[in-house]
Formats: structure tokens, sequence, C-alpha cells
């Protein structure tokens, strides 16, 4: 069965590197790429017709300067326009093509992590039945270094799975955040130092283990690095991109509704590297 992508576009200049990267994704894989706009449903039914006509002949001409720009190979596409909500028109598209992936730019509210809830971006990740990704770089080339943040082994273990399907030739680096009780009170003393390190040491080789379980479940699975960081998964995970600068960061995404991590939300606020998001299971 023939993959396929969904890109959606609000046709502003940040979904340039979106659109590319979509492409890129989509001839890598050798996935159809269906390529969505949704329209406001209040526009009049009279302007709809030359509206509907206007936007497919500026995908098409945005469509062909970036292949041009990025040296991309065209990929199977399909241009749409429907009328509607546009999360809900994109998880519909989604869900009746089966889509792989759906990939969409950056949204713009950079630093305003209050706004995010509202946002299409977030609303398409509440209800998305694959993993989003989420991208705002120039894609020059493939992404080579992905960092993973992982805590519970269910979402770790399919964000992996997720991550290798896709992107198989990645370098995968598993950050890790921990804590430990009294390290506040205790964290100078030599005893509790002694503590600590079997204590990591001992949170490592039980990450290991589950790590080399999944592995042995996959075929031809890359060396996966573990990194373990003292620390909440926030500040963790943040200062890993900013000093590594991963290409990407995967993330679990949560189904309730109206709900996201703090991780995720710190992330999109302050994007430093292309998003995956993944749900947990």
């Amino acid at each position: 069965m023939t993959r396929t992508f969904v890109f959606a576009t609000d046709l502003s200049a940040e979904n340039r590197a979106g659109f590319a990267r979509a492409l890129r994704l989509a001839y890598t894989h050798n996935a159809h790429l269906d390529v969505l706009h949704v329209l406001d449903p209040h526009l009049p039914h009279r302007l709809l017709q030359a509206v509907e006509q206007a936007i497919n002949e500026d995908i098409g001409a945005t469509l062909t300067d970036i292949r041009e720009d990025y040296a991309l190979e065209a990929p199977k596409t399909v241009v749409q326009t429907v009328t509607g909500e546009p999360h809900v028109e994109i998880a519909r598209k989604a869900h009746e093509q089966q889509a792989r992936l759906i990939v969409l730019g950056m949204h713009r509210k950079r630093g305003q992590k209050a706004l995010l809830a509202g946002t299409t971006l977030m609303r398409v990740v509440r209800n998305a039945p694959c993993p989003v990704v989420i991208t705002q770089y120039t894609p020059t080339q493939p992404w080579q270094h992905i960092v993973i943040p992982v805590d519970a082994c269910l979402s770790a273990r399919h964000m992996l799975k997720q991550t290798l399907n896709h992107f198989p030739d990645a370098k995968l680096t598993l950050l890790h955040a921990w804590t430990l009780p009294g390290e506040e009170a205790l964290g100078s003393e030599v005893t509790f130092a002694q503590w600590r390190e079997q204590e990591v040491a001992r949170l490592r080789e039980a990450l290991k283990h589950q790590i080399d379980d999944l592995v042995r479940e996959l075929d031809d699975a890359p060396d996966i690095e573990l990194v373990l960081e003292p620390g909440t998964p926030c500040e963790v995970t943040q200062d890993y991109i900013r000093y590594h600068s991963p290409d990407l960061a995967v993330m679990s995404s949560r189904s309730q509704p109206f709900h996201s991590s703090q991780l995720t939300q710190a992330l999109l606020s302050e994007p430093h590297c292309d998003l995956m998001l993944c749900r947990a299971w």
C-alpha cells in the first residue's frame, strides 16, 4: 500500500519550509503527498470558485518554486481545497487517506505559550490519527540527528518505532531526565553522592535493558545513544537542544482534549529545531 503524507498549508511565507520538508519526505519515502488548504466556510458562495482557482494556482506556483530552490524531485502530488474548520478538515483528510504523516509549518505564536492551545497546530495535534511533523527550518538535507526525550516505557517504545519507521538512517539520542529525593538537602555529602551514583547506574541499566528489548524487535535498527541528565524534563530537553542542535525532536502528544504536556508547550513556544509529535501508543 502506497504511503500517504498530508501537508496542510495556510499559504503564508512561514509555511514555505514546511512545504519543502513535506516534498522531501514524500519523495524519500516514495509517498503520495496530499496538499490541503482549508477555506473559510463563511466566504460568499459566489466567490468560492474564483478563490479556489487562485489558491490552486498559487500552490502550484509555490510547488514549482520550492522544487527549483531546493533541487527536489516531485513526488505524486494532489492539491485540494475544502471549506470548514482547518483542524477538523486536516484530521478528516488524514483519516480518509490513512495518512502516515501530517506535515505543518510552525505556528506564529513564538514566545506566547499561553496562546498555543487555540492554534490550529495544537488542535491538529490533539485530533491527528498519525504523527505530526512541525517544521520551520530550511530542509537542505534529511534529518541526521534526532533526539527523543523518554520517560514512560509505552510512550518511548511507540516514539522509537515511529522514528525508526520514518527516519531509519538518522542518529538517535534517547534523553532521560532524572531527579532523586534528598538532592537539595544532602547533595554535597559524600555518602549521598555515592548513593546517587549507584541509583543513576541502576536507572541507566534498566533503561538500556528496555531499549535492547525493543531494538531486538526491529530490523536493521541503528546504534542508539542513551543520555541521562539530572533535572526536570523541560530543563534537560531544552538545554540539550540548545547545546547539541539536533535536527528534530520527537515528542509524545497526549490524547486528552485541550491538554498538552509542559515540555511540548515549552518546545513549541521557543522552537530550536523541528518537532514531531506522536501519540503515546
